[in-house]
């Protein structure tokens, strides 16, 4: 990634991943670097490095690679039916639990929860996912207490979505949070997203303040 100091931003890719839960964030995110002082840079990542296909037949070829990825101060990690396979793979729960604990902020987009759930990492906490996969979450990790109804929900070091669109609204809530309302509200003007309002979006807002930096080295 980057050596220019800044923010850094990495976004998991994988097989079967939902199309605008990468990819909305996405284009939040690199707008933001465009009007941003924090000098953020997004790269995606897959496991190994490799193109995946994205769950209606989008092709990515990421950036890096799980292990060249290095360290970042925020992880994205999207949702889709390729999750249903990652939480049952423990190599990938055990590298899930490592990024955790060497990032600072870990979002969910919609059903990339289920997953941070099998990790343990949304253990005692509010969340959200997909509305159609409320109950799966909660099997998951019964200790979660689910919001219905919120957009997104914000517990300071792990953000968790509601479906789809909700990753944009979230990816738009990180922008004011990390940086300044006016800048999330320069990065909505230039995507020309109509469906949300202030305060960033309909969510649950959680301890917000900045980010802090990934505890091994940059």
């Amino acid at each position: 990634m980057s050596s220019n100091g800044g923010l850094r931003v990495g976004i998991f890719v994988f097989d079967g991943a939902e199309e605008l839960d990468v990819v909305g964030p996405f284009e939040v995110l690199s707008v933001w670097a465009d009007h941003s002082e924090l000098r953020p840079t997004v790269s995606t990542f897959s496991w190994n490095g490799n193109g995946v296909r994205l769950s209606r037949g989008l092709r990515i070829v990421p950036s890096h690679s799980a292990d060249d990825i290095g360290a970042v101060h925020l992880l994205v990690y999207p949702g889709g039916i390729g999750t249903r396979e990652l939480i049952d793979q423990p190599h990938h729960l055990d590298w899930l639990r490592a990024m955790r604990e060497q990032t600072a902020v870990v979002a969910g987009v919609s059903t990339g929860a289920l997953p941070l759930a099998a990790a343990g990492i949304l253990a005692g906490r509010v969340a959200t996912t997909h509305e159609d996969s409320f109950d799966e979450l909660v099997k998951l990790d019964p200790s979660i207490m689910v919001d219905t109804e919120a957009r997104f929900v914000d517990e300071g070091d792990v953000i968790t979505s509601a479906g789809v669109t909700a990753g944009i609204d979230m990816a738009l809530h990180l922008v004011s949070r990390l940086e300044t309302p006016a800048v999330a509200r320069a990065v909505q003007r230039v995507i020309q997203y109509r469906g949300a309002t202030e305060p960033w979006f309909g969510g649950t807002p959680g301890p917000g303040g900045t980010i802090g930096h990934p505890t091994r080295g940059i």
